[in-house]
């Protein structure tokens, strides 16, 4: 690629000047930025974005990648940065990263920038563009996705922290055949953020649900119920909720806090984990806290959920109960739900024991409305 000024999707794309120098360092001293562009000088000073300028951004080029300064098209200010990295010629492959600086934010200019630059690595003969992102970025692979680009999986503990500790990597990759974008989502998000019927609500599980789930899912007969049936550790809770917006942006699963819609307290968590994305089918698990049991809302959540989900395109969800949990088999059939039969010694139990499973499944002409 040669280094040309692009125009396209509203933004433009530029070589990086000296007068650029103040609004990148004020770009890179946001926390966000901070956050999750580990690999920047920290402190990013007059001297690292002169560097940069002079010397980091025209070295890009002559490696055979791209640095672009995004700026606006009317004013020329800077918004941001994208660009191209570890070529692998042999593959025609690069790798597409990009900041935006606060005043940037929230105007699509990270997702026009990555389309366009996108577009003209492809022009210029590029097969493939990987995009990797922090786990708990979901504003990056929201950008991701609105760019064309698609899922492919997780890199295991492939980037770097500034105190020396590894993290894993999402990765996002579009091919030059691909459309540009936005991409498709197995699971889109509820309508307004939220489903309610006035009574209970879900919604999207988050960092500050940790305390509730974490106090939900060490319930004695909660952990009888889990997947080994082990507590978990608050640490993997706040992971759990952290992560969430990751995993649904990704199509894996749809986790969400069951919420009084009276006092908009957490009483409860609903997943739908999409086992079966081939053919539609994806599994539901639920669990409520004793002050919230006996009230019908666990029936009026998991209903919620199970519409949404046929609504945006699911065609059949699934459930398993311990044979003695009867009060989570009520709840699946006052939903609709049949019992399919039993599965023997399906489960881990405790001490290399083995639980049966009670298998129920609904189809959306089943459900009880």
């Amino acid at each position: 690629m040669t280094p040309e000024t692009v125009e396209a999707h509203g933004i433009r794309l530029r070589l990086f000047r000296p007068d650029d120098l103040v609004d990148l360092v004020a770009a890179a001293a946001d926390p966000l930025t901070r956050r999750f562009m580990t690999g920047l000088p920290d402190p990013y000073t007059e001297e690292s974005a002169h560097w940069w300028i002079t010397e980091g951004a025209p070295a890009a080029w002559a490696g055979g990648g791209a640095a672009y300064a995004v700026a606006d098209p009317a004013t020329d200010r800077l918004l941001g940065t994208v660009g191209l990295g570890t070529p692998l010629p042999e593959r025609r492959q690069l790798e597409i990263g990009y900041w935006m600086a606060p005043w940037g934010r929230g105007r699509g200019v990270a997702t026009a920038a990555t389309r366009a630059l996108a577009e003209r690595a492809f022009a210029a003969g590029a097969a493939r563009l990987e995009l990797l992102t922090a786990p708990e970025n979901a504003a990056s692979q929201r950008v991701a996705l609105a760019a064309g680009f698609r899922h492919e999986g997780v890199r295991r503990a492939a980037g770097t922290a500034r105190d020396g500790s590894r993290y894993d990597l999402v990765a996002w990759v579009r091919l030059a055949d691909d459309p540009p974008g936005p991409t498709a989502r197995l699971l889109p998000d509820l309508p307004g953020g939220r489903l309610t019927d006035g009574v209970v609500a879900v919604r999207r599980l988050g960092p500050a649900d940790a305390d509730p789930l974490h106090r939900l899912h060490t319930l004695p007969e909660v952990v009888a119920n889990r997947v080994p049936p082990v507590a978990p550790t608050r640490e993997s809770i706040e992971r759990r909720c952290r992560l969430a917006e990751s995993h649904w942006l990704a199509g894996s699963s749809a986790d969400v806090a069951v919420v009084d819609a009276g006092t908009g307290a957490v009483v409860g968590g609903c997943a739908l984990v999409y086992d079966e994305p081939a053919t539609g089918q994806a599994m539901f698990g639920y669990s409520m806290l004793p002050e919230a049991r006996g009230r019908g809302l666990a029936t009026r959540a998991v209903g919620l959920l199970a519409g949404w989900a046929f609504d945006v395109g699911l065609a059949r969800l699934w459930a398993g109960t311990r044979p003695e949990n009867v009060a989570s088999q009520r709840v699946l059939e006052k939903v609709g739900f049949r019992r399919e039969g039993l599965l023997r010694g399906r489960l881990p139990g405790p001490a290399g024991t083995r639980i049966d499973s009670v298998i129920f499944g609904l189809l959306a002409e089943d459900r009880v409305r």
